[in-house]
């Protein structure tokens, strides 16, 4: 059973139908194709409607969905039946086939080109040159064969006009290694004549609207179709084909196939030759025929490559042998233009013949050895023409109405067989089903001696002038008495016959009448030896192969040739045969209107399709009293899960007892048949609960499992965590280990190293180890810091301390900070800093030694000042570890102001190569120098000033300075940009062990912040040129000083 969808859709399979009525059947059968499902089940049987439109279920996606998929797993689709077929021959080596029927327009040819498609994406999955190479040609033998043997009627634009049977051959793993064509009656006659609305074969259209200016010049053709008279009459027709796109699509697919580009043009001008033969008019002179436009033949002729001559000749004449004599019979023009159309339908049909043989030579199976290569399996697949009514139907109706009996008789008999062998191989009662057997109606058409064939054939046999009306007259004679035959001599008040012209046959898809006119001729099929001998002595080898029987001599006697109908009848026989010896599965194509309309669906239409084709009685014996069947293990997998008995898996006997046990707890026991290795259920109902039970438990399942592989995939992620994180512990621990190890290696015997161990260098340690790395390096620093110090005399520690300060803070923010060369400190004392002035200044120091009671002398030097008036003065600053003291050395270092150094809060000193110093207080009254010295010029003393008063500061509070110490003096990045040189401001805050804390700005020009001095150069922030001077710096911070915090400032270039 297929898929349930939902009620919706209708029923996905007819056999579930609550009751087997024609008017239910249509219900469906409308419901399905009005919401897209042109699909439907009758068990393994897949009805096809039409839709008229392209539908998006063919890529390879839905070919995903159902390979290796059951029927009953997927819903119905061509796809279903193709898989069904390939499984059968692939797992059981079983020959089988596809028998697609249908009336004209019901979509066959489309159907078999999409189960040729899905054949050829299920195979050859391992991507074999050879094997592609197959498929690629079994594809591409569709399109050509399509061009030569399809036309559009007036119930279909691409209508096959020619039965057609493909085996394809498979090696023992299932990919396709050949194939094989057979064709049935080409429909001829439409080359030379078509009824009102409908054209000639695509092949001519696609050469004159396809063929370049060169080709058709070649040709001695143009591209008006109205110029030919043999397919005028569908000239203005318009087409859902596209002529000139497909000339080119069929061009292409030749070369793929094979063929020869010398075959190819000559099928070119055998298409060329038939429309210039259709232009060929005769006239009378007196009694002698001649050929009016004798240019016509000379074109033949070239295009034959045979002489003019000849072809005028088979054209006029006949060659008659009577003994050993040999005459030329002239024609009458009425013979003459029969020979010529006869001609023309004989040379399309050897082309197609020849076609057909060409590609069966290139695909065939060659070389293939069953004991090496395994067995050669087969799937065919037949799409061949359907039942056909027409206004006025002729002998080709009546072949391709008896093929579709005997098709039709093969599908009862085959359905019927099958059902029968299964109930009674599963020990069930069989029960008659009543159908309608068209065996009666076989016999009328194919029985030896009686059959309207073997009549057909005795009148074409009479000696003398057989005539049409003859032959019908035999048939009211020896089948008057038949109940599916009449006429209307036997029924004279049907008016609906003509009188020697008409009878009718019943046939199982309903009552046609037949018009005998042209039967005589059709099935004698007369073709002049004269043409024949003149394709024979063509010197273009392709042509004369085609005609083999051409070089019989004229006064050889030879067996009369079979008639058209028996060949046929022959050949529909041996069709037959073949199909029954095969596994077939079927595609019953309907059509639902006659408007090729997506959107009508004609009830009394389709109605009657579904009648002649018997689907109602294929859904009864498909039911006989069981709706569904089904083995118990596939039967068991599908629905063990509505039992606890049965879910997961049983521990009953046998499947059989499990299947069982799950429908007594159902409580279905009553509906069910068991057979040996089947259940049958009586009513759809019972499957319908069934479905429903298993989609309920189905949900249950889901989210069981899922709750299951969810816990799994914890576990496993869970595992997988902590089998990583013990890992990399132990990898911690190694790199760990091996850092440490490595450091003891490199490190070992440091003490005894000239340097303590300053050239070696650090391994790199890993991640989780940097800081301990950093701490480690401290630690050796401070170690070997310690012990360089050790060699530092106790008299040197002060100075070395002092610079040390001086470098932390001021590293890297200006270029010569004096470390190279001894503080002396005490500069004043020193004479040769001052060696006018050292002795004035010594007992000054001494006396403010007594007076504040200073220890130590930290820093004493010249420095100039400049004032709010830009005056220069020489001062002198003097600090201990009490003070700040401002002396004036012209005044004998007269004490000018005294800070305590408690009351400083920060020192400012420039990055240039200046030594401005700005000592920062609590009250404001910042003190701005800028230091110098005398002996040597130029000594740079900032670092010094720097070093001993943070050293000193660092001693008595034991500051933290680390905090602020490196950053504060970091330029700012856009006042380097500009040009601007920074002043760095400590400010010192109120509680000392608070640490360092830093404020910058770059102008004065930005009024901002008081107590902040800047030194200006070309440029302010703004990027603009400082125009200020001095005098109107000092007035701006004057202003903003609340109180006049800023004694001075000092500006350079």
């Amino acid at each position: 059973m297929a898929e349930q969808e939902s009620l919706e859709f209708g029923k996905a399979d007819f056999v579930l139908m609550d009751t087997v009525s024609m008017p239910e059947f249509m219900a469906n059968l409308r419901l399905r194709f009005e919401k897209g499902r042109i699909y439907t089940f009758i068990g393994e049987v897949v009805v096809s409607v039409n839709p008229y439109k392209s539908l998006n279920i063919y890529g390879r996606e839905t070919i995903e969905q159902y390979k290796g998929r059951e029927l009953y797993e997927r819903p119905p689709h061509l796809f279903a039946i193709a898989d069904a077929a390939y499984k059968a021959m692939k797992r059981r080596s079983k020959d089988t086939c596809i028998v697609i029927s249908g009336e004209s327009g019901a979509g066959k040819t489309e159907a078999s080109k999409y189960i040729m498609q899905y054949i050829a994406a299920i195979t050859n999955p391992s991507q074999r040159a050879e094997i592609e190479r197959v498929k690629n040609m079994l594809l591409k033998s569709n399109c050509v064969l399509e061009a030569f043997g399809n036309a559009k009627t007036n119930r279909n634009d691409n209508s096959s006009r020619f039965g057609k049977y493909m085996d394809i051959n498979f090696d023992f793993k299932g990919d396709p290694i050949g194939g094989h064509i057979s064709n049935y009656l080409l429909e001829k006659s439409r080359v030379i004549v078509q009824q009102p609305g409908e054209r000639s074969f695509h092949s001519f259209y696609q050469l004159l609207q396809g063929g370049s200016e060169q080709m058709l010049r070649s040709l001695h053709l143009q591209k008006s179709l109205s110029s030919y008279n043999y397919i005028h009459v569908g000239a203005q027709l318009k087409s859902s084909i596209n002529d000139a796109a497909e000339f080119k699509v069929v061009a292409d697919a030749m070369k793929v196939i094979g063929f020869k580009p010398e075959e190819i043009q000559t099928v070119y001008k055998i298409l060329a030759t038939i429309l210039h033969l259709g232009n060929l008019k005769f006239v009378v002179d007196g009694d002698t025929p001649l050929i009016e436009n004798g240019k016509v033949v000379s074109i033949i002729a070239e295009l034959l490559s045979t002489k003019t001559d000849m072809v005028e000749k088979a054209l006029l004449y006949r060659t008659v042998a009577t003994g050993r004599d040999i005459i030329d019979k002239q024609h009458t023009e009425q013979e003459a233009c029969y020979g010529r159309d006869a001609f023309a339908k004989a040379i399309y049909e050897r082309l197609f013949c020849w076609i057909v043989t060409r590609i069966n030579d290139i695909i065939e199976v060659k070389n293939y050895d069953t004991t090496v290569h395994g067995k050669n399996t087969v799937i065919g697949v037949l799409d061949i023409y359907g039942f056909e009514i027409f206004d006025n139907n002729s002998f080709e109706q009546f072949c391709i109405n008896y093929c579709n009996e005997k098709l039709q008789q093969l599908f009862i008999q085959l359905v019927l067989k099958q059902e029968q062998e299964e109930y009674q191989r599963e020990g069930i009662p069989w029960k008659h089903i009543d159908y309608f057997n068209n065996q009666i109606i076989v016999d009328l058409v194919e029985q030896q001696h009686k059959g309207i064939i073997a009549i057909l054939d005795d009148a074409c046999m009479n000696v003398g002038k057989v005539t049409d009306a003859m032959f019908l007259e035999a048939l009211n004679s020896k089948l008057g008495k038949h109940g599916h035959f009449s006429s209307r001599k036997l029924c004279a008040s049907d008016k609906m016959l003509e009188f020697d012209r008409d009878f009718r046959i019943r046939h199982y898809a309903g009552d046609v009448v037949y018009s005998v006119i042209g039967f005589i001729d059709k099935n004698k099929d007369t073709l002049f030896q004269d043409f024949k001998r003149l394709m024979y002595n063509s010197s273009n080898p392709v042509l004369k192969n085609m005609w083999p029987e051409g070089k019989l001599s004229i006064t050889e006697v030879t067996k009369r040739p079979l008639t058209a109908a028996t060949l046929f009848k022959n050949s529909m026989i041996a069709l037959v045969d073949n199909l029954a010896s095969k596994e077939p599965y079927y595609v019953r194509c309907i059509k639902p209107n006659d408007k090729k309309s997506p959107q009508v669906f004609d009830d009394e239409r389709c109605r009657h399709q579904v009648e002649y084709l018997g689907l109602l009685e294929n859904v009864r014996v498909r039911r006989a009293g069981f709706a569904f069947r089904q083995a118990y293990e596939k039967f068991l997998h599908r629905y063990k899960m509505i039992s606890e008995f049965t879910w997961p898996n049983h521990d009953l006997p046998s499947d059989k007892e499990a299947v069982k046990k799950l429908i007594e707890q159902c409580g279905f026991q009553e509906d069910v048949a068991y057979g040996k290795t089947k259940i049958f259920i009586r009513t759809p109902r019972t499957l319908f609960t069934l479905e429903e039970l298993r989609a309920q438990m189905l949900l249950r399942i889901v989210l069981f499992l899922q709750k299951v592989w969810r816990g799994t995939l914890a576990r496993m992620r869970y595992k997988r965590t902590k089998a990583a994180l013990t890992i990399i512990r132990y990898y911690r621990h190694y790199k760990v280990k091996s850092y440490i190890h490595e450091v003891a290696r490199r490190f070992h015997g440091v003490r005894t190293m000239r340097d303590h161990g300053k050239h070696v260098k650090w391994p790199t340690p890993p991640k989780v180890l940097r800081r301990f790395e950093e701490a480690l390096q401290a630690i050796f620093n401070r170690w070997r810091a310690s012990q360089l110090i050790k060699t530092i005399p106790a008299s040197d520690l002060p100075q070395v301390r002092a610079k040390v300060a001086a470098m932390e803070m001021l590293k890297g923010q200006r270029a010569d900070l004096g470390l190279q060369r001894a503080w002396e400190g005490n500069y004043l004392a020193s004479k040769p800093d001052t060696p006018q002035t050292s002795g004035t200044f010594v007992p000054v120091a001494n006396e403010l030694k007594r007076k504040d009671k200073y220890m130590n002398v930290l820093f004493s030097c010249h420095v100039r000042k400049v004032n709010r008036f830009s005056k220069v003065e020489d001062r002198a600053i003097f600090v201990t570890d009490r003070h700040l003291y401002k002396m004036d050395p012209t005044k004998q270092y007269k004490v000018m102001k005294t800070i305590p150094l408690y009351n400083l809060t920060g020192l400012s000193v420039s990055n240039g190569k200046d030594q401005l110093v700005v000592f920062h207080t609590k009250d404001n009254k910042d003190l701005i120098v800028c230091l110098f010295s005398k002996q040597p010029t130029h000594e740079n003393r900032i670092g010094e000033l720097v070093g001993v008063l943070v050293n000193h500061f660092k001693r008595l509070t034991d500051w933290d300075t680390r905090t602020g110490g490196r950053e504060a003096f970091s330029p700012a990045r856009w006042g380097e940009e500009s040009g601007a040189v920074v002043v760095h401001c400590f400010f010192y805050p109120a509680t000392p062990t608070r640490g360092l804390h830093f404020k910058e700005k770059l102008c004065p020009c930005d009024p901002g912040v008081p107590s902040v001095i800047a030194i200006c150069s070309s440029f302010s922030p703004q990027r603009k040129p400082c125009t200020r001077t001095v005098e109107q710096i000092l007035e701006v911070h004057k202003a903003k000083s609340r109180g006049g915090g800023i004694r001075g400032a000092l500006c350079w270039p």
